[in-house]
């Protein structure tokens, strides 16, 4: 799954003419919640979106705008029902969007949260925008880890502070809160973002076949990363899966147990043939993955755990946490 700031340029001087657009406030019926971004340059979308269609095209328009998107700003739309110049009916509701130009002045919190993703860290971006009437916005980012909150903590009030502890605590996917500060001067406002960026599931499949190229499309689609290994190169291959972020051409059995760990991982068994299932299987059974699921009908399944269980293999117990036969019943034949 890919994630809005990982499409950001690590090289500051690469920076230049990207804005960072963010939904960060709504009321009534609104085609997105606050936290949803969209990444934008001279040449238009580069990842996410804040809304589609009119909504995402004026915000476009903005962020493409040299006059306009040199300036960092809140942006509030009225979504109002009607149909304007042939554009399609809106939503009725309202939306406030934050529009980051200079986005080179936290290139180091963006390259600090690309590092945390590649090790699987999960973290929040901390976003501070301190408004002050005709003067403008400022805005200040920063990174928060589990580790680098319990070594530094941060330097806001109470309320931020246990909030951070509680959305670290948590790890909740698109979990994203407002915080007001309250400020000394009526004519300026202080508020502060809090967003969780949370790596996504992995799905492993063993197997590039038919059944693991749809199956990898479909978990490209509801927000896993994939990995696919085979030890046919001709099926292990980006021509063939190109909605995999990982595949591995290399013996099943060794890679699967070498990928099979952690309790954000999802196995799924797919193979050609009886015994690489087995194999595969074998390499994971006692690992701490969320889920393995094996393909096979019920005489297959019932073979392989007798012999799983006669070779001592497996413990009933382990046994009994793989999903076998795999998928949903839909009373086939």
């Amino acid at each position: 799954m890919s994630n809005v700031y990982l499409k950001i340029p690590d090289d500051v001087r690469d920076l230049q003419g990207y804005v960072l657009t963010q939904v960060i406030r709504t009321s009534g019926s609104t085609p997105q919640k606050p936290g949803s971004s969209a990444l934008f340059n001279r040449s238009g979308l580069v990842a996410g979106t804040v809304g589609g269609g009119v909504l995402e095209g004026k915000v476009q328009e903005i962020a493409m705008n040299p006059s306009v998107s040199d300036k960092s700003g809140i942006y509030v739309f009225n979504l109002d029902n009607s149909a304007d110049k042939g554009e399609d009916a809106l939503c009725g509701g309202k939306t406030g969007i934050l529009v980051d130009s200079e986005l080179h002045n936290h290139a180091d919190v963006f390259n600090a949260l690309k590092d945390s993703f590649s090790h699987r860290i999960p973290g929040i971006i901390l976003t501070r925008i301190i408004s002050r009437g005709r003067q403008g916005v400022g805005i200040s980012r920063y990174w928060v880890t589990e580790k680098s909150f319990s070594e530094a903590g941060i330097r806001y009030p109470g309320l931020v502070e246990s909030t951070v502890a509680e959305m670290l605590q948590s790890s909740k996917q698109g979990d994203f809160r407002e915080i007001m500060i309250p400020s000394p001067e009526e004519s300026i406002s202080d508020v502060i973002f809090l967003e969780s960026v949370i790596p996504p599931p992995r799905l492993l499949i063993a197997g590039a076949g038919h059944i693991g190229r749809a199956l990898a499309k479909i978990g490209q689609m509801i927000g896993f990363e994939i990995t696919v290994v085979d030890d046919r190169p001709e099926f292990a291959n980006s021509d063939n899966i190109p909605w995999s972020d990982h595949i591995i051409a290399d013996n099943i059995g060794k890679a699967v147990a070498d990928l099979g760990k952690g309790k954000d991982l999802y196995i799924v068994i797919v193979t050609r043939g009886h015994r690489d299932d087995a194999d595969v299987l074998r390499a994971c059974i006692s690992s701490d993955a969320a889920y393995v699921g094996m393909i096979g009908s019920k005489t297959k399944v019932e073979l392989m755990r007798r012999e799983f269980m006669e070779k001592n293999w497996a413990t009933p117990e382990q046994w009994n946490r793989i999903y076998a036969p795999i998928g949903l019943d839909i009373n086939s034949k």
